[in-house]
């Protein structure tokens, strides 16, 4: 179990710096209904998370995603090396579209009626960012194939998915952190953490794609040549 935890440590870190959810929860809690709508999109993180989690281990446990032998299946390996390409794609793009000079990056629309976000609408937006984004749901898929694969069982994957989930959770759940401990005090905390998200969201995707993409097609080719 304990390899297992270590081979998902980075994937759960790769979804916990996600820029746009934590933007999004820091514009929540500065608004009348901070209180509720941030604990909501914490929530609503999580089972985005776990939803998509939950998935792929039972398809994955029902197709045998590891042999007698403890030697992952080749399908793993090669799920592996496609999730690795696709993150480098996404990357590259990200990359790509960065602002140069003084530009101003561009935000998604919905982060401009925040304000007016209920309990209801934040946990399905926070739902959607964790579970449906691209990024994350490339790397939840992985890391739920990794868990899946390693040959323990049914109770200790799920020790181990709650484990990834919990350290995933920490982009979003931080700035919670943050509002709760310091009170009124927080928002020039927060600001500062929106406005360098903001300003370096795309760099901070495209890197953190790249590597991890990286990671993956080199766990593939262990994987092949096991």
């Amino acid at each position: 179990m304990g390899q297992a935890i270590g081979s998902v440590l980075s994937l759960a870190l790769g979804v916990a710096i996600s820029p746009l959810p934590i933007v999004a929860v820091v514009l929540m809690l500065a608004t009348p209904r901070g209180k509720v709508n941030g604990p909501a999109f914490v929530v609503g993180w999580i089972l985005g998370l776990v939803v998509v989690g939950v998935i792929v281990l039972l398809v994955a446990g029902g197709i045998s995603a590891s042999s007698a032998t403890a030697k992952p299946k080749t399908w793993v390996s090669v799920l592996k090396l496609v999730l690795g390409l696709l993150l480098g794609v996404v990357g590259a793009r990200q990359w790509r579209g960065r602002p140069r000079g003084e530009s101003e990056p561009d935000m998604p629309g919905w982060m401009k009626t925040i304000d007016s976000f209920t309990p209801v609408k934040s946990l399905g937006l926070a739902a959607l960012l964790s579970g449906v984004n691209p990024k994350n749901l490339l790397l939840n898929v992985s890391a739920s194939a990794t868990i899946a694969q390693a040959g323990i069982s049914a109770g200790q994957q799920a020790i181990v998915f709650a484990i990834f989930a919990l350290i995933a959770t920490l982009g979003p759940g931080i700035p919670l952190g943050i509002y709760y401990a310091m009170g009124d005090r927080s928002q020039k905390v927060l600001g500062s953490i929106r406005d360098w998200m903001v300003r370096h969201n795309q760099a901070i995707m495209a890197v953190l794609c790249l590597v991890i993409g990286v990671k993956l097609i080199g766990d593939a080719i262990a994987g092949f040549t096991a």
